[in-house]
């Protein structure tokens, strides 16, 4: 696949094919048994919800290209929410009805304990085996977040971290994680493994955003108008992960296509 693309966007059925063929998705899943569309699922707010509308169109793609006996699924672990209520309310059940897919609770999958000394604070992270032999996919809205400045493709892995491992024993939520500042919890579950492409849904600026995760979440805070230097998790995963070399601009890694090609 390419680096990425920031594309204007047309609309969901129009753009996301037009894109995803683009990138090369469709020779890439041939290559794997397993893909896994990690979504942000967000009941109080609707715009921290990754749209049915967004998700059909690159579900579409998928089904249509990949290897015959290989399965798509989407993925969630909610903090705070029960995931499966979520997918049934927020309309995944049908979605995934109609095409014949998964839909997986990450907060109750089988989990691997996954040490690595790359970790900047955790001393070893319980992670979830599914995601680690598949093709995965973040499927996110782009917004503004009061605790992490921007919310894309990188922070929606710290749905990975399972609620059956990170929630005290009378809480609701993942409490345990509380531990750990925000963006070494984002540093640290990226550790575990780096999705392999991030598709941004930031269509209320005009613009659908598709590539290396990294990268894509670069561009995004663009968007909103920020500098991601100043944006801690994206800096410090920069800090940790980033191959490109110092003189380079990201902006040269991304080509802008207009709508109608």
């Amino acid at each position: 696949m390419v680096k990425g693309v920031a594309v204007n966007f047309s609309s969901y059925i129009d753009t996301i094919p037009k894109v995803l063929k683009l990138i090369k998705l469709d020779n890439e899943i041939k290559k794997h048994e397993r893909i896994v569309i990690k979504v942000n699922l967000n009941l109080e707010n609707s715009s921290k919800s990754t749209k049915i509308e967004f998700l059909e169109p690159i579900i579409q793609f998928c089904v249509t290209h990949k290897n015959p006996g290989s399965e798509i699924i989407i993925a969630e672990g909610c903090d705070g929410l029960e995931t499966m209520e979520l997918f049934d309310s927020l309309g995944y059940n049908q979605l995934a009805e109609k095409y014949g897919i998964g839909l997986v609770d990450l907060n109750q999958s089988a989990c691997l304990e996954i040490q690595n000394p790359e970790f900047l604070r955790f001393e070893s992270i319980y992670y979830p085996e599914i995601l680690l032999n598949s093709l995965v996919i973040t499927a996110t809205p782009l917004t503004h977040d009061e605790n992490l400045m921007v919310s894309s493709s990188l922070d929606s892995m710290l749905g990975a971290f399972p609620a059956s491992r990170y929630r005290g024993f009378f809480a609701r939520t993942k409490n345990k994680l509380n531990n750990y500042p925000l963006k070494y919890q984002v540093h640290d579950i990226l550790k575990c493994k780096m999705p392999d492409l991030a598709l941004i849904d930031a269509s209320e600026k005009g613009i659908f955003i598709a590539g290396k995760p990294l990268d894509m979440d670069k561009q995004a805070t663009k968007v909103l108008g920020f500098d991601w230097n100043r944006v801690p998790h994206i800096r410090l995963v920069d800090e940790s992960f980033s191959p490109v070399k110092k003189e380079e601009s990201v902006d040269n890694l991304i080509g802008k296509v207009p709508e109608n090609k």
